[in-house]
């Protein structure tokens, strides 16, 4: 049973369960599944040899096709990485952005990234390079930086602008880390760093696909549980902690989650900046709800990696870009508008 609220939600009902959905958040969320069925078939089909949508539909579903060696064992296996990567991207960009209340908050710009991105690299400078334990370490690395970020941010409560200055300098201290491990190393060390930090699905397959999947259904009740904590981080201190609210935990707890989420994408597929940044506050705007919507963003964020993958592939063909690249050169414009506008809108409000 449905009942609708005139303010934008409709409670959905069955015995004594019940669900609170914003209708038109719900409609966005349908739009881009649709939509990214529809880029994921394109990246199946489009490529140095153009496979018809029918053979496509042949190897998804188990059928005979002449086109197996190249949808079936090229193709699907890096689409199944992008899809993950890009979903885990999302998710965590918007827990963090929650937390922090700040949309410049995303892993890639507080430091986050660049802590999994250094532990890699040193893991990779000492021999360590297979993609069984590379995620494990990155999630190590990850979690170091938040650590130190928070820590450093913290004085009696988590102040927005200064958690992102302090993780921006993090950022900086670490990414500087990173490269003077690579300038040490091996030189073809060195050289399979450097194109694992620009953020590539280049020769990603079942191998990444796999553990990434598996961590991801294994977080999913821990994301259901953000989804619903979401609300009350997003009061006002006074008024979460008169209901009840423990907001230092809650607020450990989103950062945490979304930490490994996203150290785990970046030990899978390098650091593809500004999917973490981009995706959460497009979501936002399309559904107009007070809070991050998690299932729209984590959509939005494979969108974003797939189709800049196949850009990626294709652009310049035979030339194959990383997909980190595609990604920066839309986010880091983004990311000049977002700090021009919230420098107008604080000028604003002081002049008021």
């Amino acid at each position: 049973m449905s009942v609708l609220d005139p303010a934008g939600y409709s409670v959905l009902r069955a015995g004594r369960t019940s669900v609170l959905l914003h209708r038109r958040a719900t409609l966005v969320a349908l739009a881009l599944t649709v939509l990214l069925a529809a880029t994921s078939l394109a990246y199946l089909c489009v490529g140095e040899r153009f496979v018809p949508v029918g053979e496509v539909l042949k190897v998804l579903t188990g059928q005979p096709s002449s086109a197996e060696l190249i949808v079936g064992t090229l193709r699907e296996p890096r689409l199944a990485v992008g899809l993950l990567v890009g979903a885990a991207f999302g998710v965590a960009g918007g827990l963090i952005q929650t937390v922090a209340r700040n949309p410049l908050a995303s892993p890639d710009v507080i430091g986050i990234s660049q802590g999994a991105s250094a532990v890699t690299v040193a893991a990779m400078t000492f021999g360590v390079t297979s993609y069984a334990v590379l995620p494990y370490l990155s999630v190590a690395g990850g979690l170091i930086a938040a650590t130190l970020v928070y820590v450093l941010a913290w004085r009696g409560g988590l102040q927005a602008t200064r958690f992102v200055l302090i993780g921006i300098g993090c950022a900086i201290a670490l990414r500087s880390v990173t490269t003077l491990l690579m300038t040490k190393g091996d030189y073809l060390v060195a050289q399979q760093a450097q194109i694992w930090m620009t953020g590539s699905l280049n020769g990603r397959g079942w191998a990444e696909a796999r553990p990434l999947g598996w961590a991801l259904l294994v977080l999913l009740p821990a994301v259901v549980w953000a989804a619903r904590a979401q609300r009350t981080v997003g009061l006002d201190d006074e008024t979460a902690v008169a209901l009840g609210v423990r907001l230092g935990r809650v607020r450990l707890g989103l950062v945490a989650l979304g930490v490994v989420l996203a150290s785990t994408a970046t030990g899978a597929a390098g650091p593809v900046d500004f999917v973490a940044l981009l995706a959460p506050q497009i979501a936002r705007r399309l559904t107009r709800t007070p809070q991050i919507p998690l299932v729209s963003s984590a959509l939005l964020g494979a969108c974003i990696v797939v189709l800049a993958d196949l850009l990626a592939r294709r652009l310049f063909s035979p030339t194959e870009l990383p997909v980190g690249v595609l990604t920066a050169a839309v986010g880091a414009p983004y990311l000049i508008w977002l700090i021009i506008r919230s420098r107008t809108v604080r000028a604003a409000g002081g002049g008021a």
